[in-house]
């Protein structure tokens, strides 16, 4: 969803983005395991001197969060202390150098808690940072960023665009990831975004994924390798392009769809909504409440006029449940993007696929898998895969970690997403 629309079908982790002097001899990076009970995450602190003194950015790829920018910086020749804060929590880290700055002995104190760790000084073969690149597509530039491995390259990953506002440091954390399994990654600001330019207002799916098919099309050309060794990868809306992309560009190598509606933008829009008013609307109203947010959605997608939807929330204006719902201001502007279904699209694929759903996931219909794979056999596609992992959200993170305070990708994501790739080495 775009626009105001843009909080349903949409649900990410806030991720910083930084374009750091690479060039500086005084650069350096710490890296390591941060352990508590079965809870494992990596870390990565870099440290760039700056013209204040220091910056110090946070990545942890277990997390997908990449170059997150730290607070109260004091760094020493002996120390390396700074804080991160989040929506809930205040991290604060305080960190000892020792063995001549080739290691670092750390304490995370969160919520009157205190953790200890050790990272060590990452060599630079370690560390991958991206190319920023420009391209044209339908008259806008756009930018983005190559992602290349310093050792063996193996083929290339594409990251599709999804929804909303986000530009491309929403995927630089998987880009980097995907980069040091020695793949070249390509991600993209799409239009209105970043520092591409353009009007992301009154878009098409269509038109966005012409945008994702130009990319793909300058991703090819700039770093010579061919469509055939290249897979596609989307989440949530982005996941809905994966199918018509694949369609249009019949040489890709493969796609993955994740988190991906087995149905209309419109419905999962909807599912998304009534799985978050389930707690504050009665359960005798719920069926009702669906119906009068259904025709909400039906106005904004253009299904219905003004005057059926005011008819219909006139009606129930006066019912307990009508001041939890989502009736936002009624203009005359048409979301034709709610109308988009990726179905007709699998329907039709004949390239392989890879399909992820979470078991927790509240945005889409919890039958979107099974809607799809009805759709792959509708093809009559037997060279794809559908996986469903429980425990795992909108977002592939999981539910309910041991440690609290962090998020962490679900480990069988990862590697399924890799067992994919791998097969077409």
């Amino acid at each position: 969803m775009l626009k105001t629309l843009s909080f349903f079908f949409m649900i990410s982790v806030v991720i910083g983005c930084h374009t750091p002097d690479t060039t500086s001899s005084q650069a350096r990076a710490y890296h390591g395991t941060f352990k508590y009970k079965s809870f494992e995450t990596d870390l990565l602190f870099e440290v760039f001197p700056d013209s204040s003194g220091h910056k110090v950015f946070f990545t942890s790829l277990s997390q997908n969060a990449y170059q997150i920018p730290t607070q109260n910086i004091r760094v020493s020749k002996d120390s390396l202390n700074f804080t991160l804060q989040s929506d809930f929590y205040t991290y604060t880290f305080t960190n000892t150098l020792e063995n001549d700055q080739k290691r670092l002995e750390g304490t995370l104190k969160v919520d009157k808690r205190t953790y200890p760790f050790t990272l060590y000084r990452a060599k630079e073969e370690d560390t991958v940072y991206p190319e920023e690149v420009y391209f044209e597509s339908n008259g806008n530039t756009l930018s983005g960023s190559i992602w290349r491995s310093q050792g063996p390259n193996k083929k290339g990953v594409f990251l599709v665009t999804s929804s909303g506002y986000n530009d491309r440091s929403s995927t630089n954390a998987e880009a980097l990831y995907f980069s040091k399994k020695r793949y070249t990654v390509f991600n993209y600001d799409k239009r209105g975004t970043g520092k591409s330019t353009g009007d992301l207002n009154n878009v098409s799916i269509e038109d966005l994924a012409g945008d994702d098919i130009n990319a793909l099309h300058f991703f090819s050309k700039k770093t010579k390798i061919p469509l055939s060794k290249i897979t596609i990868m989307g989440s949530s809306q982005g996941g809905a392009k994966v199918p018509f992309i694949l369609n249009q560009l019949t040489a890709l190598q493969s796609g993955i769809a994740i988190s991906t509606p087995g149905c209309s933008l419109l419905e999962s829009d909807l599912n998304f909504m009534m799985n978050r008013l389930r707690n504050e609307i009665d359960l005798a109203d719920l069926s009702t409440a669906k119906t009068v947010q259904r025709a909400v959605f039906e106005y904004l997608a253009g299904h219905l006029t003004k005057s059926e939807l005011n008819s219909v929330l006139k009606a129930n204006e006066e019912k307990d449940f009508y001041k939890h719902l989502w009736i936002p201001e009624l203009t005359t502007e048409i979301y034709e993007e709610l109308s988009y279904s990726p179905m007709p699209h699998f329907e039709k694929l004949q390239r392989p696929v890879l399909v992820l759903q979470g078991g927790s996931d509240i945005v889409i219909p919890e039958e979107s898998h099974s809607n799809i794979k009805q759709a792959l056999d509708i093809a009559r596609n037997t060279s794809s895969k559908i996986v469903l992992i429980e425990k795992a959200n909108h977002s592939m993170t999981m539910v309910d970690p041991q440690f609290p305070y962090w998020n962490i990708v679900h480990p069988d994501y990862y590697e399924t997403v890799e067992k994919w790739l791998d097969e077409f080495n």
